[in-house]
């Protein structure tokens, strides 16, 4: 297979035509945003860590019965995904209290909630991804009614599972964005990416950060606490085979 023209480059990924209709070719990229998008650094290293975080992530979901784009990890930096059309949300999933929701509510941070929140917040740049419900997302017709139950349902089976994973990895998975796409015949699947960029993360027994908020924060270095990550991810996948 062959890649072809750029179809975007966004804040972490560039993403490519190939001689596949219906394959995309994923480029991860040695850059961090924060503020979305406002703070812009190069940091040599961090695609490689992306690229194999996400790759674990969504063969493990997709082991699972989760659709998603993802097809296989072609390089160390680089993967292909299936075609789809990205719905304009990001859905979120929030476990325990951080970032815009501690910040709104002026709870304590990491609080756990009794049960997961999930939140839509509309993707534009030119509005700083506000906040939308469900009844708003249907007037705009981004979705129907039926297709915001579908999204939630989903967001809320990839949370059950991505908590237990990370928590196999000695991490509490706080809070987490993901964005889903439709296939040609109107399928919905998890779509883009789940890595420490799109995850809040901390060691179960220290509630250190180990995700993008030591970028955001300027509290560490985001390479390390990335690959932190990953060998964790790794090493607790290598002790469930020994084990089974």
């Amino acid at each position: 297979m062959k890649k072809t023209t750029l179809i975007k480059e966004g804040k972490a990924k560039r993403l490519y035509r190939t001689d596949e209709e219906n394959v995309v070719w994923v480029e991860y990229l040695d850059q961090a945003t924060a503020l979305n998008g406002k703070r812009r650094d190069q940091v040599i290293g961090k695609g490689v860590l992306n690229n194999q975080i996400d790759c674990i992530l969504f063969e493990m979901l997709g082991a699972k019965g989760i659709h998603t784009d993802f097809i296989k990890k072609i390089s160390d930096t680089e993967q292909l995904n299936y075609k789809v059309d990205i719905i304009p949300l990001e859905v979120v999933v929030r476990n325990a209290a951080a970032g815009s929701f501690q910040r709104k509510f002026a709870v304590p941070y990491l609080r756990e909630f009794d049960q997961p929140i999930v939140e839509f917040f509309y993707k534009s740049d030119e509005l700083d991804d506000p906040f939308i419900n469900t009844n708003q997302a249907v007037s705009l017709k981004i979705i129907n009614y039926a297709e915001g139950e579908i999204l939630e349902n989903l967001a809320l089976q990839i949370n059950r599972l991505l908590k237990e994973r990370f928590r196999q990895a000695r991490l509490q998975l706080v809070d987490f964005k993901v964005e889903f796409g439709k296939t040609a015949d109107g399928k919905i699947m998890l779509a883009d990416e789940i890595s420490p960029d799109s995850c809040r993360l901390v060691d179960l027994t220290t509630k250190t950060s180990l995700d993008k908020d030591v970028f955001r924060k300027k509290t560490g270095d985001l390479v390390t606490v990335y690959q932190e990550v990953l060998r964790r991810l790794i090493n607790s996948r290598e002790e469930a085979h020994v084990q089974s």
